[in-house]
């Protein structure tokens, strides 16, 4: 006899929607008195507390800093330079000629001195041409910095479904809970009816065996599903931030879907954060070919110094004023073949980063037909299992009233009450693939966002931290104050 919790798992994960939801459902190790949970605002959590996104925002904000980095290589560059220090002195000048008539003349003099030295200056350079290095460099760093937001928006989309998931997850598991604990209550009511009617000499010793077999199983069923629910509830909790405690029903979103399938593999294809990300990658090592390229070019830069010393040499209130300003021009001739080498690595990334584009769009359509798929057979299936549900239900009331009479056996009522169970479970497991399947659908188009779902949460939006950093000059601080 095919167990319902068997039957449930052999596919995807079931779903309360309509049977036995018609209130919200209580988790009664997790429900403290308050307001029932909604799908919107665990999704809302999950937005908000999930680490996955929190630190793909971080990310983010780190990627923003390519732009100021590669504009610096084209602004000025100033250096400071101090120096102070002893210096000892030590001159024999010698005295040519010296006669002494008879009278020690010294054939030299000798100066012995120590003086403390200092040495002020300042450099200031300013880069003119470097091979283009510097407007590639900030064409790089935007490429990234829309791959980095299109890596943010995918993980959001992930984080969410997973949310969904997970929500519905607990959902399922706990209308599999209850199916179960009735199944039981049911086995052991029927138990006792055979137990009475053995000892009044109606049935054998095999129907109450075939009974106490159902019931063994059925608590076997129930503990299992008791232990899934506990690892639904742990998902739950690491994906949205908090335990679950009185869920209510939901529903799918398929009026924000395309009607066909071809519309929902031309949005993916076009609108697919993975695919844009994967573009933007491409366009990064398109120009990182350039970047290197451009160092066997010439750099031409302006610098311009100044120096002050004091006690030059040596000698007390010696000093000496520098000042320097011109073109230095620098011409690369020949490095060993190293950056010839780094040329041709950065053209074989580029065309890599290509064909890795080309993949994604692939995964990113087979995940839209799968997605698609799986909703159309969920809707099917539903009608079915209704159908085989209600058919279940009017089967075991005619057996049992047909047991009553004697044209049934005990084994007939149990194998019908087995085959409702495992008709309300695959109908529970419809209706929960229905609703995922369509926030799975919802992100293999690229649009399952805390917009488009108008969650009632504070939105992230990333220009703002590039608009507060790519004009930067100076400042240690970031916007968010670390």
């Amino acid at each position: 006899m095919p167990s319902a919790l068997t039957r449930c798992k052999a596919g995807a994960r079931p779903v309360l929607v309509a049977i036995a939801c018609v209130t919200a459902v209580t988790l009664p190790a997790f429900a403290p008195p308050c307001c029932a949970e909604t799908m919107s605002g665990a999704l809302a959590r999950a937005y908000s507390a999930n680490p996955d996104l929190n630190q793909e925002r971080d990310g983010a904000r780190a990627t923003d800093e390519g732009l100021p980095r590669a504009e610096a290589v084209g602004r000025p560059t100033v250096t400071g330079t101090g120096q102070f220090g002893y210096n000892y002195l030590d001159l024999t000048t010698p005295i040519p000629g010296a006669v002494g008539g008879g009278i020690p003349v010294p054939s030299s003099t000798r100066t012995r001195a120590g003086t403390d030295v200092g040495i002020l200056s300042l450099k200031a350079t300013q880069n003119l041409f470097n091979g283009n290095r510097t407007r590639n460099g900030v064409r790089q760093a935007e490429s990234n910095i829309f791959g980095a937001r299109e890596s943010l928006r995918n993980t959001e989309q992930n984080v969410l479904l997973n949310a969904a998931t997970a929500y519905m997850n607990v959902l399922c598991d706990t209308a599999i809970l209850d199916l179960l604990k009735n199944n039981v209550t049911a086995l052991e009511e029927q138990l006792r009816q055979s137990r009475d009617r053995f000892n009044l000499s109606e049935v054998t010793r095999t129907d109450v065996a075939q009974t106490e077999s159902s019931l063994a199983s059925g608590r076997a069923d129930y503990a299992a599903a008791q232990s899934n629910l506990q690892i639904s509830v742990a998902d739950y909790q690491q994906v949205i931030g908090v335990k679950p405690t009185r869920l209510q029903p939901a529903r799918p979103i398929e009026t924000l879907l395309p009607r066909t399938l071809r519309a929902v593999v031309a949005m993916a294809l076009a609108e697919h954060p993975a695919i844009q990300s994967a573009l933007h990658a491409t366009d990064a090592a398109a120009l990182q070919v350039k970047l290197v390229e451009g160092e066997l070019a010439p750099t031409l830069n302006v610098v311009g110094t100044i120096e002050q010393d004091y006690n030059e040499f040596g000698i007390p209130r010696e000093r000496l004023f520098n000042g320097f300003i011109g073109g230095q021009v620098s011409v690369p001739i020949y490095e060993g073949g190293e950056v010839y080498a780094r040329v041709r690595e950065a053209k074989e990334r580029f065309s890599q980063a290509r064909h890795r584009a080309d993949q994604q769009a692939d995964s990113v359509r087979d995940s839209a037909m799968s997605a698609w798929s799986r909703l159309e057979s969920a809707r099917t299936r539903i009608q079915q299992y209704e159908a085989a549900a209600k058919a279940a239900e009017i089967a075991l009331d005619g057996v049992r009233k047909e047991a009553e009479i004697g044209q049934r056996t005990t084994f007939d009522i149990l194998l019908q009450q087995q085959m409702l169970i495992n008709a309300r479970v695959s109908l529970v497991s419809a209706q929960r693939d229905r609703v995922v399947a369509s926030y799975a659908v919802m992100a293999a188009i690229g649009r399952l966002s805390a917009a488009s779902l108008n969650l009632s949460v504070a939105r992230y939006n990333p220009t703002v931290h590039f608009d507060q950093v790519k004009n930067k000059w100076i400042g240690l601080d970031t916007p968010g104050g670390g």
